[in-house]
This record gives C-alpha cells, structure tokens and sequence, in this order.
C-alpha cells in the first residue's frame, strides 16, 4: 500500500495530516485545485466521508484532524466549540517577542481581504497566549496557544503586539519565502476511547511550499517521476524541472543560467540524482527531428539510453532522446491512479467492473500509460495511436509490469477512422479514454484541433461506450477554460443521445499549481453515462 507521508496517525474515527504550508483545507474554487481535504476525500473509499473539524490557513502548515465517523464528528465539533481542544503554533519573527507569557485580548474583526483588531463593537472577542520560545538564529521564535478560535487570530494579534510572523506580509511580517507559522500539537480527548491523545509536529521553515507540497503527497518508495518545479506557479517562470528516477529534466524556452544551473545542482544533491538533462522548450518543437529535440545533459552522467522508473509503484520506460516526451506525462499521475486502483472519486461509481474483465478503449494512447494502469487492474484493453513506435514502447511498458501484451490489442490509425469501424462492428467498450493531443494531423489529411474538435470527439466516443459505461475525457488546450471544455463534453453526450448519470471534474494534481499568471492547462471529467438524455447537465466538482 503506498504512503502518503503527510498522514500522521489514522483509526475507525480520526484522519490526522501534517499538512503543507501552500495548501488550502478546502478549495476556494473547483477548478484551479482541490483543497487538502478534497484531495484526500477523493483518492481513497475510506475518506469519501472525511469531515471537516476545523480549519488552517493555506499559508499556515501542521497538524489538522478530520472525522471519519459519526461519533468523531459530534465528539470533536462539541470539543472545538466548548474550547476543550488544545491547540499550540509556533512561528519566527524578526522582532523581539514576549519577555514573558502574556495573554492579548482583542475585538477582531474583517476588514476587506485582512482581519484587524476594533474598537467600540463590530467584532469577535479573541484571545491568544504567547509566550518565547528557543532561539532560531536570526530569528526570534514564539509559540502561541489560541484560546478561541478566530480568523487569522494568530497573525493579527501577534503584529499588533509588536512581533509579526515572519513572511506575513499581509500582516507587517518581514520578507520570507513562506509565512512562518506551524500548528505543532493538537490535544483532545479520543472519540471513540474516551483516552487523552496528543498530536505533534515539527515545523521545516526553510523548506519551499511547493516542495513541501510534493514531499507530502509523494511516496518516494512508489513514484520518482514526478513534476519538480513548475513554472511561474513555482517561482521560476518558464521553467519546469521533472524528477525521473535518478535524472532531473529541465525545460526552458532558452539556456539555462548560472542561478538555475546552480539551482539543479542543489536539487540533484538533494535526493542523489546521477544527473541533469536539458531541453529547450519550442513552439515548432513537433517539427523537429528527434535528435534536434533531444534532453542534452548538463550535469553529471546522461543514461544510457531508455531506462525505467516507477510511478503508482508501477514501472514505465523513459528515453532522454525520444524528442517531444519522453515517455509520460507527469500532470495525469492521479487519472492513472484512479484506473489502477479503480476509484475516481466520492460519489462516482467504479469505473472497472469487477464480475469480468472491463473493456477499455485507450484512443491517443501514446505509451500506454492509461492501458498498463487499467491492465493491471484486471481490465482488457485496446491501446490505439498514430504511431507504431509509440505502440511498440507501450508493449514494453506492459512487458515491465509482468503483464502479458499479447492478451491485449494495440491498433494503429487514426481515432475517428476506428470509432466509426468500432460502431459499424457493434464492438462497445465499458471504459473510453480521451486524452488528446491539442492538435494532430493523421498521414491520410485529417486534422484534429482541441478547441474546435473535441466535440465531435466525444459524439463518435459515445457510439461506442456502453450503457453505464464511464468516459474519461481530458485536454490541455490551454486557451479552452474549464466551462467551456466541460460544456463541449457534456454537449457531444447530449447530441450522441446518452445520458450523464454522475460527474466528477478532476483540476490539475498538486505538484503542477495554478497562479494568476499561469492558468490550469490541463482540464479532466469523468463521466458516468447511460443510454437516453438529460437536458441542461452541467459538470460540477
């Protein structure tokens, strides 16, 4: 089973995270990325009925609790209201902090997109107890136990009282990569033993959020290929790092300079990689001869050709000198989880059947990535693609999962040629695939566009999904938002006459974030769809 190193402790009534600073409790919006509770609901049955108890502010990391069961769920609500839950923060600041223990008392109040302390009513009576904690270099360190439970309670007393967390701009904090401030114990009494339980964490200040982020969602032991740095979203605009087993790969549109350069050599060291890979980043880059398109190396050793490395504890072959990818596209990991372990999410039905093998149609295969995942969960699949040679490294990838190739199909062609020979044949598949690239041009002239295409996509897809069959559709067409891609997919069902019987939009996974300046590329519905039709469906999360 694999290990999600965030999880602290997990019982019949109590999930417990250490939850990364960066990361929202719940998300404020279904598209640009779930929240850590949503996250967690969704990925395993057990957690579909996850409650939550109380809340961290996205900037502030530690321990967060939620409910499993009924009696969870009223004991710690009466809990948290009555005050009976002990909770314990530290945080750095540049100023000197408490000489002492002292306890502020304040009105608080919002105030625009900020809390601020009132006077004469209008506000929330908060209470906080500092006091000084050990020494952290430059830093001062204080520790605070909330008394009640206000927004941004911490934040906002300890600025007036003269110490702002380090990194809260929002609140006078000196500039630090991060907001400094850390839940570290949670104390109550256990739900269902009635037994005194206490909860710690220590906080990691100079660890990056989004490194954080990776390090608590990833199982080293399972996945070394990941998303490393992603862009603006990560700090670095254009610039996107990938780990694949041992090698890292960078991607800019230009040479990498010395600070970046220096930058993979830190990142390198920091998990003993035998090397770094360049790759420039082109507009016209499916124009370029493989060898033209290649990772050159840049630090260390290069491999040795086409190597391996695992992701949901499955193996998957890369090559460096494939050209465009070089064998997976690291943004679907969680969709591929979903197959493999044959839950989307809370609420949607599973996609594979368990009475007999499911039939999975996997149009735009590429490698087979999707198809290994299926495969290995007992599913029959149909890989198809444009290129053999694709085709051919996705008979490889079965071969190192232990799984038999021969007892699948892998079609050459184009996808719209062969849904209409899959309808004419009356073959119907239990599980179709979607993934396409957001333009392609098949040898005999036909052209498939994201923006303007995926329409007529899904209705050939729909002649051939059987009744209480589930449609993966995705794209990464980056000038298509969220609405529109779900209103064509949800379109193209209505127009083929099928009914949607439940919806589950899946935004982009937490290693790849979303910011103001780089908006999601990569949009996900799953759907669950029977025969006969629904007027005015709309996705929803």
């Amino acid at each position: 089973m694999e290990r999600l190193p965030l999880i602290l402790h997990e019982d019949d009534d109590l999930l417990v995270i250490d939850k990364p600073a960066g990361w929202n409790t719940h998300a404020p919006d279904p598209y640009t990325g779930e929240g850590v509770y949503e996250w967690l609901r969704h990925r395993e049955p057990r957690w579909a009925g996850l409650a939550i108890l109380h809340r961290l502010d996205k900037v502030t990391s530690g321990i967060l609790v939620f409910g499993k069961s009924a009696r969870a769920n009223r004991s710690l609500a009466a809990q948290f209201e009555q005050h009976r839950v002990r909770k314990r923060y530290c945080f750095l600041t540049a100023q000197a902090g408490p000489s002492g223990a002292r306890i502020e008392r304040a009105q608080i109040g919002r105030r625009g997109d900020r809390y601020a302390i009132t006077t004469g009513g209008g506000g929330l009576q908060a209470e906080t107890k500092f006091r000084p904690g050990s020494a952290a270099g430059r830093w001062f360190t204080v520790e605070a136990e909330p008394l009640t439970g206000r927004t941004h309670q911490i934040r906002v007393q300890a600025a007036a009282a003269g110490f702002p967390v380090l990194g809260d701009a929002l609140y006078g904090g000196a500039p630090h990569a991060r907001v400094c401030l850390h839940a570290t114990e949670l104390a109550f009494e256990h739900p269902g033993s009635g037994a005194a339980v206490v909860f710690r964490s220590e906080p990691d200040f100079e660890l990056s959020p989004r490194a954080a982020i990776r390090r608590a969602i990833l199982d080293p032991a399972a996945t070394e290929a990941h998303r490393w740095a992603h862009g603006e979203a990560d700090g670095e605009p254009g610039w996107f790092v990938d780990r694949i087993g041992d090698w890292l790969l960078s991607q800019s549109e230009g040479p990498l300079d010395e600070v970046r350069m220096n930058r993979l050599g830190v990142w390198l060291r920091e998990f003993g990689g035998a090397g770094a890979m360049h790759k420039r980043l082109s507009r016209q880059v499916r124009r370029l001869a493989p060898e033209q398109a290649a990772a050159q190396p840049v630090l260390g050793r290069a491999p040795d050709g086409a190597f391996t490395a695992r992701e949901n504890g499955l193996v998957f072959e890369f090559d460096f000198g494939a050209g465009y990818s070089v064998g997976l596209f690291f943004d679907q990991r969680d969709n591929r989880r979903r197959l493999l372990a044959n839950y989307v999410g809370a609420g949607f039905p599973p996609p594979l059947s368990t009475d007999r093998p499911a039939r999975v149609l996997n149009l735009f295969a590429y490698t087979c990535g999707f198809s290994v995942c299926a495969a290995q969960a007992g599913a029959q699949t149909l890989s198809l693609d444009l290129s053999r040679n694709y085709l051919d490294w996705g008979r490889r990838n079965f071969a190192h999962n232990g799984l038999d190739a021969a007892a699948h199909e892998f079609v050459f062609g184009d996808a719209f040629d062969w849904l209409r020979r899959f309808q004419r044949k009356g073959r119907q598949f239990d599980v179709v695939i979607l993934d396409p690239p957001t333009f392609s041009t098949a040898k005999r002239g036909g052209r498939f566009r994201a923006e303007t295409d995926y329409g007529d996509l899904v209705r050939a897809a729909a002649r051939v999904l059987a009744p209480g069959g589930v449609l993966l559709a995705c794209t990464n067409a980056a000038t298509v938002s969220p609405p529109v891609f779900c209103g064509a997919v949800e379109s193209g069902l209505h127009e083929a006459g099928r009914r949607i019987a439940a919806r589950h939009y899946v935004p982009q996974p937490p290693d790849f974030p979303v910011s103001p300046g780089q908006p999601p590329h990569l949009k996900t519905l799953w759907l669950a769809v029977e025969q006969g039709v629904n007027t005015g469906a709309r996705a929803r999360a």
